[in-house]
C-alpha cells in the first residue's frame, strides 16, 4: 500500500490543490482496499469503486485506488455524500465506507489548539486513526455486479431517438429498444422548434 503523502501529493497534483475532501477520498480508498484486502487497480480492473459525490473527494478516491471513469472502474452515483463503495468484481464482495456521522467535529477535537476549522480538518484527516474516523459496513448490492459492469463492446440503436447505446444500458420495453432518456426524465431536454411563418 502507498505512503499517505506520497498519494496526498498524488491527489493535489491532478487536481491543482489539496483539500479535506480529498484527504478523506484518500483515507476512504486506502480503507475500502483494506476492508477488500485488495491491491490498487492496475491492469485487472478487480477493484470497482462507486462514489457517492463527484469533485475533489473523487479525486482522492482515485489517487487512493487507480480507479477512473475513463478505465470504467470509478462509478458516480450523486448522492451528495462523502461515501464510496468498494467492491471486488470477481466475487461480488462490496463494502461501503463513510466518515463518521461528526467527522469535523471529531477534526476540531482531535485538533484542539487549531482554531481555524479548515486546517483543524486538513491536520486531523491526515491523522486520526481509521477507527474514529471511517465506518465500514459490508452491504449487498442491489444490481448484480455482471449489470454493473457489463460486457465490452455491447452495442444497440435507440428505436425513438436512434442514438446508439452502449454497456447494455438499454431498456427493452414491448419489443423496442430504448435509451433511458426517451423512457424517463432525462436530464436534458431538447428546445422546442417553433415554425416560423414569413409574411
Amino acid at each position: 500500500m502507498e505512503d499517505l503523502s506520497a498519494l496526498l501529493q498524488k491527489s493535489a497534483r491532478d487536481h491543482s490543490h489539496l483539500c479535506p475532501r480529498q484527504i478523506l477520498g484518500v483515507r476512504i480508498g486506502l480503507r475500502g482496499i483494506l476492508a477488500l484486502q485488495l491491491e490498487t487497480n492496475s491492469s485487472s480492473k478487480r477493484l470497482l469503486v462507486i462514489t457517492e459525490t463527484d469533485g475533489c473527494f473523487a479525486d482522492g478516491l482515485s489517487a487512493a485506488t487507480n480507479c477512473t471513469v475513463g478505465h470504467r472502474t470509478l462509478r458516480v452515483e450523486d448522492y451528495g455524500k462523502t461515501a464510496a463503495t468498494f467492491v471486488d468484481t470477481q466475487t461480488g464482495r462490496a463494502v461501503r465506507v463513510a466518515p463518521v456521522i461528526d467527522i469535523r467535529e471529531q477534526a476540531f477535537a482531535f485538533i484542539p489548539d487549531e482554531p481555524r476549522h479548515y486546517c483543524a480538518q486538513m491536520q486531523a484527516y491526515q491523522s486520526m486513526p481509521d477507527e474514529d474516523m471511517l465506518t465500514v459496513q459490508e452491504i449487498l448490492l442491489t444490481t448484480p455486479i455482471e449489470a454493473i459492469v457489463s460486457h465490452p463492446g455491447m452495442r444497440v440503436n435507440c428505436d425513438m431517438c436512434g442514438e446508439e447505446i452502449m454497456n447494455e444500458r438499454e431498456i427493452r420495453h414491448q419489443g423496442l429498444i430504448l435509451c433511458r432518456a426517451c423512457v424517463s426524465p432525462a436530464y436534458y431536454q431538447l428546445p422546442i422548434s417553433i415554425p416560423m411563418f414569413t409574411s
